[in-house]
C-alpha cells in the first residue's frame, strides 16, 4: 500500500523519501546532531535541500562527524582544502560559519550552557505540534524561529536567519509540520 506523505516529498526519489520517513520531523536532543542540523540547513541557504541531502555523509566525513571541537580548530589550509571539494557547498561564507559557529557553541559550553537545552527553551521543552492541512499553511519562519534567529546571532551565531532557523526546527523536531494527511504526522505526534 503506498504511503501518503507531505507533499513536497518526491515520489521518484529514495534519498528524499528516507529521510522524511525517517529523521524530518523526529525531536533530536542529542547536541551533535542539532548541531549537524543547524550547519546543514546554513550550508542549504539558498538551494534546495536535496542538494544538501545528497552531500549529508560527505560533510560527516569532512567535517569530523560535527565535532564542534574539531571544526572550532580548522586551519586556513583546512578550509581551503573545504573549498576545493566539490562533495561539499563551496561557499567561504558558509564554511567560515561552520568555524564560527563552532566556537560560538564551545563558548556556550565554556559558560555552563548545554546547547540543547538552549535550543529546546525555544519551545518550552517539547515539539510544537502544527495540524497542516497543505504545505501551503507551512510558514517560513514564525515569531519562534525570529527569536531564535536573534539570539543566536547574538550569540555569534551566523547562517541563522529566522528561515534557517525555523527550516532547522522543523528538520529537528521542534515543530511537527508534517500535513495531516501524511502519514507521519501523527507518528511524531508521540
Amino acid at each position: 500500500m503506498k504511503k501518503t506523505r507531505c507533499n513536497w516529498v518526491p515520489e521518484d526519489n529514495a534519498l528524499y523519501q528516507d529521510y522524511h520517513d525517517r529523521v524530518w520531523g523526529v525531536p533530536v536532543y542529542d547536541e551533535r546532531t542539532l548541531f549537524e542540523f543547524l550547519l546543514l540547513e546554513g550550508a542549504q541557504a539558498g538551494l534546495s535541500w536535496i542538494t544538501v541531502l545528497k552531500k549529508r555523509e560527505h560533510y560527516h566525513r569532512v567535517y569530523a562527524g560535527f565535532d564542534p571541537v574539531k571544526i572550532a580548530r580548522f586551519s586556513d589550509k583546512k578550509i581551503e582544502k573545504l573549498l576545493q571539494d566539490p562533495g561539499i557547498i563551496r561557499n567561504r561564507l558558509k564554511v567560515m560559519s561552520a568555524v564560527k559557529n563552532a566556537q560560538a557553541l564551545l563558548a556556550m559550553k565554556e559558560q555552563g550552557v548545554d546547547f540543547s537545552d538552549y535550543i529546546w527553551d525555544f519551545v518550552d521543552g517539547s515539539p510544537i505540534q502544527n495540524d497542516w492541512k497543505n504545505v501551503k499553511q507551512v510558514p517560513a519562519k514564525t515569531a519562534v524561529s525570529d527569536k531564535m534567529a536573534k539570539e543566536l546571532k547574538r550569540l555569534g551565531f551566523s547562517f541563522v536567519g529566522s528561515t534557517i532557523c525555523y527550516a532547522f526546527m522543523q528538520a529537528t523536531g521542534m515543530v511537527n509540520d508534517h500535513t495531516v494527511d501524511c502519514f507521519r504526522h501523527q507518528q511524531c505526534q508521540g
